[in-house]
C-alpha cells in the first residue's frame, strides 16, 4: 500500500516558533512550545494561518536550530502573561520548564526534516503533538496524532482561485491516511465547522472509519473572533451533546484574541 510522503529538505521554513498555552482539543490550557511550519498542500478558504498557507511566509531553519530554539523556550522560568478574556487568573508566569511541544503548521508532514527533530525532542524528553490535516504521512515521534480532517465547506471558491479550488477538493480527503495514523498513534479527530450541514458531512465521514473511537472526535465552531465562535457555539454545543463527541472551543481566542505568536 503506498502513502504520500512529502519530500526531503535539508531545512524547514519556519513561520514562526513561540512558547504559549494548547488552546483546543484535549490538551487545552497546556503550556506549549508550537513551531508552525510555513507551507501547505491544502487551501481552506477560512484558514487562520494564511501565512503559511496562501501566502506562506518564514525563514529556513535546520532541525539543530529548531531544536536549539525549542529548548531555549522551554527553559524559560516565565512565561508572557495574559489574563483571561472572562475575568479568570492571570495564565502567564509557569514557574516550571515547559515539557510539551506542537508541530504544527501549514501542514507539518510535508517536511520530512521533522522525523529527526520529532524524534530528538522525544528523547529529551517532551510530549509532542503533531497537528495535521491527515492527507500525508511522515513516521514522527508522536505522543497526540492531532487530525483535522476538511470537509467540502473548506474548499476555496473557484471564482477566488479555480487552480487550488480543484487541487483542494482533490486532495482533502486521503482514506488510507487516517487509517495508518489512527492506527500508529494515539489521536484526536478535530472537525472545524461552520455550518449545521458540517454536522452531518462529519457524521458521514465517520460512518467511513468505524475503527475511530468517538470520544476521540471533536467538533470546533469555525471563526477567529468571540462573536462568531458564541454564535456557533450556541448550536453546535447542544449537538455535541446528542451526538456522543466532544464540543472543542477555541480558548487561545479568548484568551489573546487572534494573534500571531498564541
Amino acid at each position: 500500500m503506498a502513502f504520500i510522503r512529502g519530500p526531503i529538505f535539508s531545512t524547514v521554513r519556519i513561520a514562526e516558533i513561540f512558547r504559549s498555552l494548547q488552546g483546543e482539543g484535549f490538551l487545552t490550557g497546556t503550556p506549549s512550545v508550537f513551531v508552525r511550519a510555513s507551507g501547505c498542500n491544502l487551501r481552506c478558504w477560512y484558514c487562520d494561518t494564511p501565512y503559511t498557507s496562501w501566502e506562506p511566509e518564514g525563514d529556513d531553519w535546520s532541525a539543530d536550530e529548531i531544536l536549539a530554539r525549542v529548548d531555549g523556550l522551554s527553559a524559560e522560568c516565565g512565561m508572557r502573561s495574559a489574563e483571561y478574556r472572562n475575568g479568570q487568573a492571570a495564565c502567564g508566569q509557569q514557574p516550571a520548564a515547559c515539557r510539551h511541544a506542537v508541530l504544527t503548521g501549514g501542514e507539518p508532514m510535508l517536511f520530512s526534516e521533522l522525523v529527526p527533530l520529532a524524534a530528538a525532542l522525544r528523547e529529551r524528553g517532551f510530549h509532542i503533538t503533531i497537528e495535521t490535516a491527515g492527507t500525508l504521512y511522515l513516521p514522527l515521534a508522536c505522543d497526540l496524532m492531532s487530525i483535522s480532517p476538511k470537509l467540502a465547506s473548506s474548499t476555496p471558491p473557484a471564482r477566488r482561485d479555480p487552480r487550488w479550488h480543484e487541487r483542494h477538493e482533490r486532495n482533502r480527503h486521503v482514506p488510507d491516511v487516517i487509517r495508518r495514523l489512527v492506527r500508529e498513534y494515539d489521536y484526536q479527530i478535530k472537525f472545524v465547522v461552520d455550518s449545521p450541514r458540517d454536522c452531518q458531512e462529519a457524521d458521514a465521514w465517520l460512518a467511513e472509519f468505524p475503527e475511530i473511537d468517538r470520544s476521540r472526535v471533536l467538533l470546533m465552531p469555525q471563526g477567529t473572533d468571540l462573536d462568531a465562535l458564541r454564535e456557533k457555539a450556541g448550536w453546535l454545543e447542544p449537538y455535541c451533546r446528542e451526538h456522543g463527541v466532544t464540543f472543542c472551543p477555541r480558548k487561545h481566542i479568548e484568551w489573546f484574541g487572534n494573534v500571531r505568536g498564541t
